[in-house]
């Protein structure tokens, strides 16, 4: 019995490192531009590298690894290596070229590539109980969140989201224009989505970090939402702020906090009487289990790496992590002045949304 575990332990540790592999040589396609180029048809080594403006011998090499590993296709493996051609299956190009699809998963190596950055940092911050700064992780963890997030906030926040809040719904497709503020934006796309939904509304994006904040208003400028979206480097607790808004939402962001009761009670703030206030977070289990729930796997990896370290830089800290559970939430509203936290009818995979009542 203990002799198969450990075999099956064994085979387990091979995959892990199979799929290591996977990720970081996606992240090279996808940032060389090679799986665009292969969505276009049948390319050799030489042109595909001509294309992307890449060597040919690292292209080859790399062609030849997807192939093995399930990727991409060759359409004849007996062929001289300069001559083989090879192809993206239009089943994988959906997941690694397709932006706008909901099944867009190339951000998540430049995710993963991101959460690794600061491995030394990460090793003595859990020898000493210190924290990893933001910033430390590099603009591919800023991307490559903003990426895995875009489609699904640009599609999902307007069309489902908002629309279970019924007066809220109706709030923001009224007279005079409704006023948002979007609470730890990142690089925007929140913020972004709630305006190609609701054309009427204001919202201003807040976020500590700049380098986000220059994303989130390219992002803006190019999705043509400028006139209405504004993203600033500001701390929304300024007192000037209060009681200007309609909605205050706060996604995928109050997990990361070290004292997310100050961050609620800064949202409580914001908002006018009869105002939203919303947090969207991660659809984890109520309590822990040995298993998990369905996503608790992912959840899990990206507090170990990233979300409870960035919690935990600024002292004192509550170390709350990304495995936030719906009561964890509830205790926070409750000291943050709210009387009641609803869980709203929205159905997705990764992510569940509350509705604080002041």
């Amino acid at each position: 019995m203990i002799e198969q575990e450990r075999d099956a332990f064994i085979e387990r540790l091979l995959k892990s490192a199979g799929g290591v592999f996977d990720i970081f040589s996606i992240y090279i396609g996808d940032r060389l531009g090679y799986y665009r180029a292969l969505a276009g048809g049948w390319l050799t080594s030489v042109e595909l590298a001509s294309q992307t403006g890449t060597n040919e011998r690292y292209a080859r090499e790399w062609l030849e690894q997807q192939t093995v590993n399930g990727i991409i296709e060759v359409e004849d493996d007996r062929a001289d290596a300069e001559s083989r051609r090879f192809r993206l299956p239009e089943s994988r190009a959906e997941v690694l070229v397709e932006r706008d699809s909901l099944n867009y998963l190339a951000p998540l190596a430049q995710l993963v590539v991101g959460v690794t950055r600061p491995l030394e940092q990460l090793v003595d911050a859990y020898r000493t109980g210190k924290g990893v700064p933001y910033n430390n992780y590099g603009r591919d963890l800023v991307e490559g969140q903003g990426g895995i997030n875009r489609a699904t906030f640009l599609q999902e926040i307007g069309s489902s989201w908002l629309p279970s809040i019924p007066d809220l719904h109706a709030r923001l497709q009224a007279d005079p224009a409704a006023r948002v503020a979007d609470f730890g934006c990142g690089v925007g796309w929140s913020s972004i989505g709630i305006a190609r939904a609701y054309p009427k509304v204001l919202v201003d994006g807040y976020d500590l970090d700049s380098p986000s904040i220059e994303a989130a208003n390219a992002n803006a400028h190019d999705m043509n939402v400028s006139d209405c979206v504004k993203f600033h480097v500001r701390d929304a607790g300024d007192p000037a702020l209060a009681g200007q808004y309609d909605l205050v939402a706060a996604f995928e962001c109050i997990h990361d906090m070290s004292n997310p009761v100050a961050a609620l009670q800064t949202m409580r703030r914001l908002a006018r009487d009869r105002g939203t206030v919303l947090v969207v977070d991660e659809r984890v289990g109520d309590t822990f289990t040995a298993k998990g729930n369905d996503v608790e796997w992912i959840m899990y990896g990206w507090s170990v790496l990233h979300c409870l370290p960035v919690g935990m830089e600024e002292k004192p800290s509550v170390g709350t992590g990304t495995v936030m559970r719906a009561d964890t939430l509830r205790r926070y509203a409750k000291d943050a002045g709210f009387r009641d936290v609803e869980v709203l009818p929205i159905e997705n995979f990764f992510f569940r949304a509350y509705r604080l009542m002041a």
